[in-house]
């Protein structure tokens, strides 16, 4: 068989990875174990929430899939801290794990250029240091220009419950360690990676009454600009907030040794930002109690989800803890939670476009790259396709930088850093998220999504459209003033403030921080559509912010401007520190800005790169 492309694994990242390729016109195949788990959710039954709420938008804007899929099958949709800066809004929507699978898997087997294949891959094929293609168990050699590996945690993965090891993927899929070996024998740093899931119970047992009820967000909220509509507010589905108790954190202290983790039968790093529960105890052996979110995963399923209570405790274990929680006294288990450890490849083997270092069209997305989450997996998904096809059609590859997407900041720190553990997106690990906002991905990222092929030209124009009503209305906004006589000053002194005594405008006036654009309207004469009224409020009130971050971010993409050869040898470099010459060695940064935020970098070092780098360029 022969194909343009081979996509090996239908998660997340393998999803947006064949859309991109297969919509940009290219033959491509997309291989999975079990068809019927493509788009799986084995974890939480959810997309968004801090940060990734906004790579969600970010793949949206770029031309994805996911943000589509998880508005029409969201079971709730909650805006997260509002109470806080733009900078960190995000949203997040309990989603219908399900039917999100089946819409995914409908709309894949459906899609034009693209062939599904239910097959497990045991090899790589590489000729003179670039891909031929892959192998596999039932359809032989696949020959393909260019391969992405997307296996997420099914790479010579064990399932571990207590002392209870075996070799499978999640739910009990197969694995396989054909793939690893391949890639150690072409000589690809491999390491091992933990990951877990918590038990479901039935929904009919548990006592919500204990509990607290925790709903949406009422309001029209999407991750897609192409979404017209969502489930009505009045019928979405509630999640609940439980606690751990006294007895819980016994039961746990009293068992550590049979859990896996604690045991000695865990090999692999687990996430930090997403521990197990008894991981949470013993890090933060002074909390009394810890939050557990209780979360529908179907319409077609009777279980709850229970957030925050991963586990590898045996299963009678497992049982004590549940029923020590507050309104699950008397739950019934449906399944229950296990740890699972995968390999995974060092970050640092692959370029800021996710092509391997040694091996020419070896792309990489997801969890095998070292990620953690759905979210993270479809944005790097969406990057290795649309990499792919502009390696494929000889153009320059498409590197976000980290003042344009929370994207650009996931893939630079996994290939300038590197990962020892699950590597999760954080708000604080953007230095620009003022820029980087929920409302403003579309402004950002669709002139990409739009270069690549993957955006149409009527959402383009409706873009173009929309900056043009933005910089239409904060010029009217601008010329649009208010004096002392003015009826305004009764809104003014309604929010704290003395009489105007002096003529302002209406955009300083929206500078002032309880001034609302929506309240000054009825005093403007101006009709502004409402999905347009917090974008511009926004823009408004943290312009010297804004402004402040863009020129900072400015003078960074001079250093980025500054190439590094890719097969310098840094040992060659005189007056280099040590460790300096060591971790540049290993990274190989493509630029004095990715040098610059290496580990272990000191500034003197990059102003010795600075000067050698100068000197390179004379001499070419």
């Amino acid at each position: 068989m022969i194909k343009d492309v081979v996509v090996v694994g239908a998660g997340h990242a393998g999803c947006e990875a064949a859309n991109a390729l297969a919509k940009c016109g290219f033959d491509t195949a997309l291989i999975t174990l079990n068809i019927e788990h493509i788009a799986k959710m084995p974890c939480n039954p959810s997309i968004g929430g801090p940060a990734k709420g906004i790579v969600v938008r970010e793949i949206d804007a770029l031309g994805g899939i996911m943000p589509i899929i998880a508005d029409k099958t969201a079971l709730q949709f909650k805006m997260l801290n509002t109470t806080k800066g733009p900078g960190v809004w995000s949203l997040r929507v309990q989603s219908d794990k399900l039917a999100y699978s089946e819409m995914m898997k409908e709309y894949l087997l459906g899609l034009d250029n693209l062939t599904v294949i239910e097959d497990l891959v045991t090899g790589l094929v590489v000729k003179d240091h670039k891909i031929q293609g892959v192998i596999c168990q039932k359809s032989g050699e696949i020959t393909a220009k260019a391969v992405i590996l997307t296996t997420g945690t099914y790479m010579d993965s064990t399932i571990m419950v207590s002392s209870d090891t075996k070799k499978e993927g999640p739910d009990g899929d197969i694995t396989d360690n054909g793939l690893s070996r391949s890639l150690k024998d072409l000589g690809f740093r491999l390491f091992r990676l933990k990951t877990g899931t918590p038990a479901r119970v039935y929904t009919d047992s548990i006592d919500f009454t204990k509990t607290k009820l925790e709903k949406g967000t009422e309001g029209f909220l999407s991750f897609s600009t192409t979404t017209k509509e969502i489930l009505p507010y009045d019928k979405q589905l509630p999640c609940y907030l439980t606690y751990t108790t006294e007895e819980t954190l016994k039961i746990i202290k009293d068992n550590l040794d049979r859990s896996s983790m604690y045991s000695g039968v865990v090999k692999g790093v687990g996430p930090r930002y997403c521990p197990s529960i008894e991981d949470k105890v013993v890090r933060f052996a002074d909390k009394e109690r810890h939050q557990i979110f209780l979360e529908p995963e179907s319409l077609s399923l009777d279980t709850t989800y229970i957030q925050g209570f991963s586990t590898s405790m045996p299963y009678d274990v497992q049982e004590k803890m549940i029923h020590s929680l507050i309104g699950l006294e008397k739950a019934r288990i449906k399944k229950y939670a296990y740890a699972i450890e995968y390999d995974a490849i060092d970050p640092l083997e692959f370029k800021a476009n996710l092509e391997a270092k040694k091996i020419e069209n070896l792309f990489i997305a997801g969890q095998i790259f070292g990620t953690s989450g759905y979210e993270e997996a479809a944005g790097l998904g969406i990057m290795a396709g649309i990499n792919v096809a502009n390696k494929l059609r000889g153009k320059e590859p498409l590197i976000l930088k980290r003042d344009e997407a929370y994207i650009g900041v996931m893939i630079d720190d996994l290939v300038t850093k590197g990962t020892k553990e699950p590597y999760r997106l954080l708000t604080s690990r953007a230095e620009y998220r003022l820029l980087l906002r929920h409302d403003n991905a579309d402004r950002r990222l669709m002139k990409y999504g739009e270069a690549a092929g993957l955006i149409s030209d009527e959402r383009y124009e409706a873009l173009k459209n929309k900056e043009k009503t933005i910089e239409e209305t904060s010029e009217v906004l601008k010329n649009k003033y208010f004096t002392k006589s003015d009826k305004i000053n009764d809104l003014l002194r309604s929010l704290g403030y003395d009489d105007l005594n002096e003529r302002v405008s209406t955009y300083d006036l929206i500078k002032r921080p309880p001034v609302k654009l929506k309240e000054l309207l009825p005093y403007l004469d101006l009709e502004i559509d409402e999905e347009l009224l917090s974008d511009i409020e926004i823009e408004i009130k943290y312009e010297g912010y804004i402004s402040k971050a863009r020129k900072e971010a400015s003078r960074m993409h001079k250093m980025e401007k500054m190439k590094l050869p890719i097969d310098l040898d840094y040992d060659l470099v005189s007056n280099l520190s040590l460790e300096a010459r060591e971790k540049l060695n290993k990274t190989k940064p493509l630029t004095l800005g990715q040098a610059s935020r290496i580990s272990g970098i000191n500034p003197s070092d990059i102003q010795v790169l600075a000067i050698y780098q100068k000197e390179h360029k004379n001499e070419d």
